[in-house]
This record gives structure tokens, C-alpha cells and sequence, in this order.
């Protein structure tokens, strides 16, 4: 196959890449990278040296795409399937792209913070900015629940970009700071999310590894 996706499958910036992937219908090869083995770490670092997940390696064009929503846009533009998951017009495709950002920044970033303080060891945690983290998430999940009283997707009727930057970020975040009654729209469009083939895909195949998501202490 053309397609690699360097990954791995607990990885929530991973699992944005692979829902839209799932969604395209691209066939690609999905490798699995242990950071702990020195080979395949060494391997992540010469295609990308950041180091970090995803990375998608295409033998065809001879491309090497890191970042998961340059990830999308490169399946879009060089691999476009059934759906399109940014917009044509250009006014939607530039709000798809500012609700993409606000979801990495504003929901994905601070779940990762709380996420990460819980594998700190305990001379070295963070309250203050894990209580800094969550106050982000209670915002943003305000600011989605009112943008999301459509009742459809994220940008309106069609899943695209940035359902697939919301379904890994809200659903962590939900562990770490449950979403509550008081964001019903938002709480109704994660249960969209869980309940789309792509991300209950995604969610099938991590299950196994569910055990090693670092539980609060």
C-alpha cells in the first residue's frame, strides 16, 4: 500500500488521523510504534524528528505528512473519498479550520495536561495547572454545548475535520472532566461521535489497551 500511518492506538491526536482515514476509505497499512523500543523510536525520529504521533508516510508521492490535521487535509486534497471532510467553499473551510484549532488548543491540549500530570510522580505534580486545564475544558465545553444546538455534526450536517479533531478530544476529556447534565447538546453529539462507524472503529480497536490510560491518583 501507498499509505503507512506511524501511530499508536491509545494516541488521541492518532485517533483524529484514523477517524478520518476510516471516513475516506483510503486503504492504508497501520503501524504501531512502541516509543519504549529504542529501534522503532529511532525509526519515528527519521521520518519525523519531533517525534510524535501520527505520522503518515506516502511511498507514492514520496511525501512524509506529520500532524493530524495536516494528516486530513493531505487525504483530502491527494486522496479524496466519499466523504470530504473540509468544505469546498473556501468562508466553510476557513471556519472548519478555526473550530479544528479550537479544539486542539482548547480541548485536546487540556486533557492532555491532566492526562499527563497523572503519570508525574507524585514530588512532581501540577495542581495548579491541571485546575488551570480543567477550568479550559468547563469553558469550552459551554462554548461547544451552545454551538452545538443544531443537534447535527460540528460544522452542521456533514462529519468532517473537525468532528474528527472533536471525537478523541471530548472523549478523553469527558474521562477527566465529565462533560455533566448542564451540556446536553454537547453530551448528545459525543454520543453521535461514539455511535459513527469510524470512531466506534477507532474505539473497537483501542479497547485492548484501555488499561493503560493512567487513572486518577
Amino acid at each position: 500500500m501507498s499509505l503507512t500511518l506511524h501511530y499508536h492506538p491509545l494516541s488521541s491526536f492518532c485517533w483524529k488521523a484514523l477517524v478520518a482515514l476510516y471516513e475516506n476509505g483510503a486503504p492504508f497499512t497501520p503501524n504501531l510504534v512502541n516509543l519504549g523500543d529504542p529501534a522503532e523510536r529511532a525509526a519515528l525520529l527519521a521520518l519525523w524528528p519531533i517525534g510524535r504521533f501520527p505520522v503518515l508516510r506516502d511511498e507514492t508521492r514520496g511525501e512524509t505528512v506529520p500532524e493530524s490535521s495536516i494528516v486530513i487535509e493531505y487525504l483530502d486534497r491527494h486522496y479524496p473519498g466519499a466523504t470530504r471532510l473540509i468544505a469546498e467553499d473556501p468562508e466553510l473551510a476557513l471556519q472548519t479550520r478555526l473550530r479544528d484549532r479550537f479544539l486542539d488548543l482548547y480541548v485536546h491540549l487540556p486533557m492532555q495536561k491532566i492526562v499527563g500530570d497523572r503519570l508525574r510522580p507524585a514530588d512532581a505534580k501540577d495542581p495548579h495547572g491541571v485546575a488551570e486545564a480543567r477550568a479550559q475544558l468547563r469553558t469550552s465545553y459551554a462554548i461547544l454545548d451552545q454551538q452545538l444546538a443544531h443537534g447535527g455534526w460540528m460544522m452542521g450536517e456533514g462529519f468532517g475535520l473537525a468532528d474528527c479533531a472533536a471525537a478523541p478530544a471530548l472523549f478523553y476529556g469527558n474521562k477527566v472532566e465529565p462533560i455533566g447534565e448542564g451540556h446536553r447538546h454537547l453530551a448528545a453529539y459525543l454520543e453521535r461521535l461514539q455511535a459513527r462507524p469510524s470512531f466506534a472503529r477507532v474505539l473497537n480497536q483501542a479497547e485492548p489497551y484501555f488499561g493503560m490510560f493512567p487513572k486518577e491518583t
